[in-house]
């Protein structure tokens, strides 16, 4: 049970990264940003969303 809800974890930590990706090319194609800054930034803020998602998960689950 454990196996399948870590991975479950690990696809919704690859879910939020994507998403917040994808939003960055968006918005650097938006505002034709030569940088991809938006990329960045929203890549960054992604992964930062994720671990904090993954740290409340990993809390409820019992061993």
């Amino acid at each position: 049970m454990n196996i399948a809800v870590l991975s479950g974890i690990a696809f919704e930590m690859g879910a939020i990264i994507f998403l917040a990706a994808k939003g960055g090319i968006w918005l650097d194609t938006h505002f034709q940003t030569e940088k991809r800054i938006y990329t960045a930034i929203a890549t960054l803020l992604g992964v930062a969303i994720s671990i904090w998602v993954v740290l409340r998960q990993l809390k409820r689950i019992k061993y």
